[in-house]
């Protein structure tokens, strides 16, 4: 078969998985939280026919070689957590981190999740959860006669009370950042958990240790840049094409050489 045939498959495999990444960004721009994908490739192994540096004579060595590649393959995924453009809500429950750093939640089956969506609930029980019903960790309950809810900047988390002249404070909200945030692995649901690439979670204050610090009524939109996303899906459109071609010109030759000799 003609290696260009071959190549030029793996290169419209690469191009296919490249526009399925920029087509998740495109529908997630307006997901609170959600940081962009990138494809990450590498070129195949190469065909030495000729090393270079070798020997042409006794007095000289070549100055190149004669290599062929054998195409493209996908490496990974890689998530860029840029900080996204930060929207202003004017809502009490709602959190943006500005800078780095995950909020710590109590998953379903008792293992702890990582998010950056920061658009808090309350439950009928009163305590402070994501908007899928995951309770925060460190666990925080608002009283029932709560008549205004206050979050500092470092994550303290104060109430005023009916009745009640000064605010009762509640607890804190902490934060935790990995060595590699590019490692977690994305469950959905603007969720991460983690993973041996990640490392494990080192929990801090907000504002403190390279943590970010949080920004109450503001929640941090998609970090996604549509301008960006379009140019890159028009690249790979014209890359997926020219690698058709090229398998439409290999596919010539040989119909040319089958008809000929």
């Amino acid at each position: 078969m003609n290696p260009a045939l071959w190549i030029s498959k793996t290169g419209l495999a690469a191009q296919d998985a490249k526009m399925n990444a920029v087509s998740n960004n495109l529908a997630n721009v307006n997901t609170t939280g959600f940081k962009r994908d990138r494809v990450v490739f590498e070129d195949l192994f190469y065909q030495n026919m000729r090393a270079p540096g070798v020997q042409a004579n006794q007095d000289t060595a070549t100055p190149g070689g004669m290599q062929y590649g054998s195409g493209v393959k996908v490496v990974g995924t890689q998530k860029a957590f840029t900080v996204g453009s930060m929207q202003v809500t004017n809502q009490k429950m709602d959190v943006a981190i500005t800078g780095q750093g995950f909020f710590q939640i109590e998953m379903p089956d008792g293992t702890v999740g990582y998010t950056r969506s920061g658009n808090l609930q309350v439950n009928s029980e009163g305590v402070v959860t994501t908007a899928q019903g995951q309770p925060l960790i460190p666990q925080i309950e608002l009283p029932v006669n709560t008549k205004e809810v206050n979050i500092a900047k470092d994550g303290t988390v104060s109430v005023l009370v009916a009745d009640e002249v000064d605010p009762v404070e509640l607890g804190q909200i902490t934060l935790v950042n990995f060595v590699n945030p590019a490692g977690l692995s994305a469950i959905g649901g603007n969720l991460y958990r983690e993973t041996v690439a990640s490392g494990a979670p080192v929990e801090g204050v907000p504002g403190e240790e390279a943590l970010g610090q949080l920004e109450q009524g503001t929640l941090e939109g998609s970090n996604v840049q549509v301008v960006e996303e379009m140019v890159d899906m028009i690249t790979v459109q014209r890359a997926y094409e020219m690698n058709a071609k090229m398998v439409s010109a290999a596919d010539d030759m040989l119909k040319f050489i089958t008809q000929t000799l």
